[in-house]
């Protein structure tokens, strides 16, 4: 399991240049997918939360019609941490 220490700017910085369609917003990193339709949508955020299932890290998720916006961070730390990044690879891998 990924470590669940929160990150220093540097190492944020680093692990940001990793997954460059996400964004950072705080202590939250964001990206915006989107689908071609509404079901596609919808069945896309089915398989993010197989991930974040098996992962046990749940991203904030925001449905408008086919965007979705999926918003991690590990609020037990107050911040990010490699946890965040590693789910945000994960779910850019879909």
């Amino acid at each position: 399991m990924a470590d669940r220490s929160r990150l220093a700017d540097d190492q944020l910085t680093e692990r940001l240049s990793a997954v460059p369609q996400w964004s950072r917003d705080g202590e939250s990193i964001v990206r915006t997918f989107e689908a071609p339709t509404f079901l596609e949508g919808i069945a896309f955020v089915a398989r993010v939360a197989e991930i974040a299932e098996a992962r046990d890290h749940h991203p904030d998720i925001d449905i408008r019609y086919n965007r979705v916006t999926l918003t991690l961070s590990t609020h037990d730390r107050g911040g990010l941490t490699a946890l965040d990044f590693d789910v945000a690879e994960a779910l850019d891998a879909l």
